[in-house]
């Protein structure tokens, strides 16, 4: 922990529920830690996730493709996800849609990735980006389906259905972040987007964007 500046941990003022970015102000046994969006400062459990790799069968048109995915032990996967295959050993990155999954018992629905000998799956060309927007003291989780060579770039403002929004940090899939203005990362190298909502007059009656939000909006 020693060198652990940064981690993402619920917060329980602002984020009970979505995991926020936070400043690690003590580590030991006792990790004390602060929240950037809200600035609450509290105790935080921090586990270390151990990598696992797995076998992943991906339908290409008429071909098939094997490589070599690594995942975490914290990572779930289940038939019909969307899920990013980033082969280390042919520098290829494929967005997939899953199909099977096989565990060395049987064939399963869904499993954590520990348990997971072989993922088949589905190319496809789309990817699906989580965002977490931030406004006031609220976190609202919401989700962008775009191409995944589509660009996000830290200070540029996008949308999510009616929930306009400008980024401010991202979260790359090798765990690293970027928070300087201009930065950009392609979708599929994309774990998470952070924002700040902007809000904005919808109707005569001053109701912002945020305000008429709805639940499990995505685009």
């Amino acid at each position: 922990m020693s060198e652990e500046v940064e981690v993402e941990v619920v917060c329980p003022s602002c984020s009970p529920k979505e995991e926020v970015p936070h400043d690690v102000l003590k580590t030991g046994q006792n990790i004390i830690v602060r929240c950037q969006e809200c600035g609450t400062v509290h105790p935080a459990t921090i586990e270390r996730p151990k990598d696992v790799v797995i076998k992943v069968i991906i339908s290409k048109g008429q071909d098939s493709i094997s490589c070599i995915n690594r995942m975490t032990t914290e990572d779930t996967v289940a038939v019909d996800d969307e899920i990013i295959v980033d082969d280390e050993e042919n520098d290829e990155v494929y967005p997939i849609i899953v199909t099977a999954i096989d565990t060395a018992q049987k064939r399963v629905d869904s499993a954590n990735a520990a348990d997971i000998t072989t993922i088949w799956g589905r190319a496809i060309d789309e990817v699906i980006v989580k965002i977490s927007v931030h406004q006031g003291r609220h976190t609202e989780a919401l989700q962008k389906r775009v191409h995944g060579g589509y660009e996000f770039v830290i200070g540029h403002t996008d949308r999510v259905g009616n929930v306009d929004f400008e980024i401010t940090k991202i979260k790359k899939r090798d765990g690293t972040f970027l928070s300087g203005k201009g930065a950009t990362v392609e979708a599929k190298h994309v774990k998470r987007i952070f924002a700040d909502e902007i809000k904005r007059k919808g109707w005569s009656d001053g109701k912002t964007a945020w305000s008429m939000r709805g639940k499990g909006r995505s685009w």
